[in-house]
């Protein structure tokens, strides 16, 4: 985060450098701290949508849609894992 900053915009500011859209944050979910043996992070994720149409990758290898059910096939790092079970729960609650 750049100073004065808040989360939401710099989620959207990182996501306009690293894949060039715009995003709209739409509500957080549950912060995730994770110990790592040598650091110990936390991430903030939010539910967001694109508002913009083309994806350009500048800091990643590729870009790829996958639906919910889908996503386990990716290779996530251990922080992420807490984050992405909580999303998908809550779509499935919202899905009822």
């Amino acid at each position: 985060m750049e100073p004065g900053e808040s989360l939401e915009e710099c989620l959207c500011r990182e996501i306009v450098e690293e894949l060039g859209v715009s995003i709209e944050v739409s509500r957080p979910l549950q912060p995730a701290r994770h110990e790592y043996p040598d650091v110990t992070i936390t991430l903030y994720p939010f539910i967001c949508s694109i508002a913009t149409d083309e994806i350009t990758v500048n800091e990643h290898a590729a870009v790829v849609w996958l639906p919910p059910n889908q996503l386990h096939v990716l290779d996530w790092a251990e922080a992420d894992l807490p984050v992405l079970a909580t999303y998908c729960r809550q779509l499935k609650e919202v899905k009822g």
